[in-house]
């Protein structure tokens, strides 16, 4: 036992159903501050965890928005207020010339968005996580399925919780230190 801060109860589960049984348990028994560590994507997972928000689709949405209404007032700026050339007898303001790079701008702006929102949202780049310290985490990568039950957890409490992860019969529980 080290003296470092406690950051959760980790529980090892040899394979994915187990884990999602284990996710669904201890949503039902009131944790709410849980992840889940799995080698491979675990259909039910995301559901078992509680996400229900995906706000990646919305911002994603709104670079596109601003992507292509910059696009489309930067051109409508250089050719009817800044610089007005009339080629052709065409008006200034010739929207249908604008179209192609205002769809470029559109899509530009929306990968754009949805990169640095994806970064943004998951807290990247982290280069050190408590969860590495946990005892065999590496498995993850591997064979093995992970739940961690955090201390920040309102519902947390180091035996209660202990008992709890025993409880759903993993392979292991053990603690994870900052």
């Amino acid at each position: 036992m080290s003296s470092d801060p406690l950051y959760g109860l980790i529980a090892e589960f040899g394979d994915e159903k187990a884990l999602v049984h284990a996710a669904k348990r201890a949503r039902a028994d009131g944790y709410r501050r849980i992840d889940a560590y799995a080698p491979f994507s675990v259909d039910g997972l995301s559901d078992a965890l509680g996400f229900r928000h995906d706000r990646i689709a919305l911002t994603t949405l709104i670079g596109g928005i601003a992507g292509g209404a910059g696009g489309y007032f930067l051109q409508w700026y250089t050719a009817v207020i800044d610089y007005p050339i009339n080629s052709g007898g065409r008006p200034l303001h010739s929207w249908p010339a604008f179209i192609p790079a205002t769809f470029e701008m559109i899509v530009l702006g929306a990968a754009l968005a949805a990169f640095l929102g994806m970064l943004i949202l998951n807290g990247l780049p982290q280069l050190h996580h408590p969860i590495f310290n946990a005892p065999e985490f590496d498995l993850a990568s591997r064979n093995r399925f992970f739940l961690c039950i955090e201390c920040a957890d309102p519902k947390f409490e180091r035996h209660t919780t202990g008992e709890f992860l025993t409880n759903l019969q993993p392979l292991k529980v053990a603690e994870v230190r900052r």
